[in-house]
């Protein structure tokens, strides 16, 4: 693939999301198998398209490593850590979380081809947002319905482009209409907790968040 902005588009246009096992879902999912793309890029299946996007700036670094850190710290023994840069799988369906909260060993929860993990074993997902308008629509909306229809138990976004910053807190996926029931915004300054899972208790504060 020849150089790539800071904001790509899909691969693949959007279209309405396909049921799974769909003639869609398996097209997408070999084109994706085959993909060779350059240092530095990703590739990831989200609503019925292949979206390709950049590593992140310094401070999305940032804020990843913090977040892993401390996760780790505080799943000390619990059997579970937080994974980074992993594929997660659903039927077909693609993501790349910037952390992910699964079992330390995740020989424990393949999924079927090998490529990743199953996204029924993953407890939580953190997405950090990046600039730009596609980006941000991702992690709030597109990658939200997609976890919700997983089944995912808990997606935090941590936020630098919601007012001063904020953390999305969303549990009780509901599969069927792909929405969390349950959302709790916390504005940069106060401590976000995770309310269950592996990280209940995991307070996402302003050691985490600061500029």
């Amino acid at each position: 693939m020849t150089a790539l902005a800071e904001e790509v588009a899909p691969v693949v246009a959007d279209r309405p999301v396909s049921e799974p096992g769909s003639d869609l879902d398996e097209v997408l999912w070999q084109a994706w198998k085959a993909m060779d793309l350059p240092e530095g890029y990703r590739a990831e299946i989200i609503e019925g398209a292949i979206e390709v996007s950049p590593t992140g700036r310094r401070r999305h670094t940032v804020l990843i490593g913090r977040l892993r850190r401390a996760l780790d710290a505080h799943l000390a023994g619990s059997g579970y850590a937080a994974h980074h840069d992993g594929n997660v799988i659903h039927h077909r369906k693609v993501w790349i979380p910037d952390l992910f909260v699964a079992p330390l060993d995740l020989d424990e929860i393949p999924d079927e081809d090998g490529l990743g993990v199953d996204a029924a074993g993953v407890g939580m997902v953190v997405e950090v947002t990046s600039p730009g308008h596609r980006n941000l629509q991702r992690d709030r909306a597109r990658k939200r319905r997609e976890y919700a229809r997983a089944g995912i138990p808990v997606y935090v976004v941590v936020d630098d482009f919601d007012d001063d910053g904020a953390v999305l807190v969303l549990t009780s996926p509901d599969p069927k209409k792909a929405k969390y029931a349950d959302e709790h915004r916390v504005p940069y300054g106060t401590d976000a907790v995770i309310p269950e899972g592996p990280a209940k208790g995991f307070a996402i504060g302003e050691a985490i968040v600061a500029s």
